[in-house]
C-alpha cells in the first residue's frame, strides 16, 4: 500500500516537477501536488518560455501552502460553506 508522500519527498517532487515545466516536458501524473499548486505549475508551462520570476514565486508559494495546510485548510471551509448551504435548503454560489 502507498502511503502520503513525506515532506521530503514532496519537496522533490515539486523541484523535479518544475524543472520539468521550465524546460518544456509538461507534467508527470501521480506527483503527490495538489491542485493549487499543480495550477499554479500550469500557468508556468502556459506561458513558457515566457516564465516570470512572479509565477515561478506564485508556484512556491502554493506548494509552501501545500505544505503547511493552508491549502487543505481553504478546500475544507469551501466543502463545509456548500454542505451547509444544501442542509440549509439554499443553492450553493
Amino acid at each position: 500500500m502507498r502511503g502520503r508522500l513525506t515532506e521530503e519527498q514532496l519537496r522533490g517532487s515539486f523541484d523535479f516537477t518544475l524543472a520539468r515545466i521550465l524546460a518544456g516536458k509538461g507534467f508527470l501524473s501521480g506527483s503527490g501536488l495538489d491542485r493549487e499548486t499543480m495550477t499554479a505549475l500550469e500557468a508556468i508551462a502556459r506561458v513558457r518560455p515566457n516564465v516570470t520570476d512572479e509565477l515561478v514565486e506564485a508556484a512556491r508559494r502554493a506548494f509552501a501552502e501545500q505544505l503547511d495546510g493552508t491549502n487543505a485548510a481553504r478546500r475544507r471551509a469551501e466543502r463545509d460553506r456548500v454542505l451547509a448551504e444544501l442542509e440549509d435548503g439554499s443553492k450553493p454560489s
